[in-house]
């Protein structure tokens, strides 16, 4: 609510550009990757996430892997209370982390309730987690992961969180404030992210299967000293070492990679234009 009791109800601005507009074709589409997927075997309960954030007809089936995943769990009585997004932006660096704002936010598969008591746990005596919409206005990194949240989690709530740069205590905040409301109630940490994008599709495929080995490893340190901003094997880099960061205090030893593949294996005629990698994975806590 806001200063005049109103409630605030927050639009994805992606609906018609980066997914369907229209909630039949959406919920086909979104039920459809999820279905599709392929997943078995996973032991232990699943508290973060990497997920790619395209356009749906190019990342949504990888997506699907993610939410597969943890609808399985879900259904096996092993669901989050709140799935906190983690997102960045695409039009520029700002200071900190912005949270979305507002009492809930509505995509064309209907509203889902903003968790506004788990973002003042974030922002608890951390000076760089902040209540700010703007640079979610127009922002599809996190967005995107929206739909298949609720698709395969319909009961949880949502934090919607934009990572403004590299900082490292900007991270450290962050995945201290992570592991304070997981103390609270049950989490997902769901990084948003795409992997190298060139139009080499040779070079893609070869970076992405050796970056996502680094991931299996849980080896932040050795992801951020692959990353540069001229070899951005994530174009997401700091939601997914905060992703990393906490599933490991969390009794994470081993990421799971699910699938990967990138717009070249999907469409052939992109190689020597455009390649973009997409990968699924998921992090199990074992002692959880």
């Amino acid at each position: 609510m806001n200063e005049n009791n109103r409630r605030i109800v927050r639009a994805a601005r992606g609906a018609g550009r980066w997914f369907p507009s229209g909630k039949a074709e959406l919920q086909k589409m979104v039920n459809g990757f999820i279905d599709k997927a392929g997943v078995s075997g996973l032991k232990g309960s699943i508290v973060g996430a990497i997920s790619p954030h395209a356009g749906y007809v190019y990342s949504g089936p990888i997506a699907g892997y993610v939410f597969k995943a943890v609808k399985e769990q879900a259904e096996e009585g092993n669901a989050p209370d709140t799935v906190v997004i983690l997102g960045f932006s695409h039009r520029g660096g700002f200071p900190g982390v912005a949270l979305m704002d507002g009492d809930a936010i509505a995509t064309p598969l209907g509203e889902t309730l903003l968790d506004r008591e788990a973002a003042q746990v974030l922002m608890r005596n951390r000076s760089a987690i902040k209540l700010d919409y703007e640079p979610h206005n127009g922002e599809h990194s996190a967005e995107n992961q929206i739909p298949f949240v609720q698709a395969a989690l319909p009961r949880a709530k949502l934090v919607v969180a934009l990572i403004g740069g590299h900082n490292p205590q900007t991270i450290n905040q962050l995945v201290g404030g992570l592991a304070d409301l997981a103390g609270q109630k049950k989490i997902l940490v769901v990084a948003s992210s795409d992997m190298l994008h060139d139009p080499d599709y040779d070079l893609v495929t070869r970076t992405d299967k050796a970056t996502l080995k680094i991931v299996e490893a849980m080896d932040d340190k050795k992801l951020l000293q692959e990353w540069n901003y001229d070899r951005q094997t994530f174009c997401g880099m700091a939601p997914v070492v905060a992703a990393m960061r906490f599933a490991a205090a969390q009794g994470c030893k081993k990421g799971v990679v699910l699938k990967y593949e990138n717009s070249g294996d999907m469409h052939p005629e992109s190689r020597g234009q455009w390649v973009v990698g997409y990968g699924a994975v998921v992090f199990p806590a074992l002692t959880k």
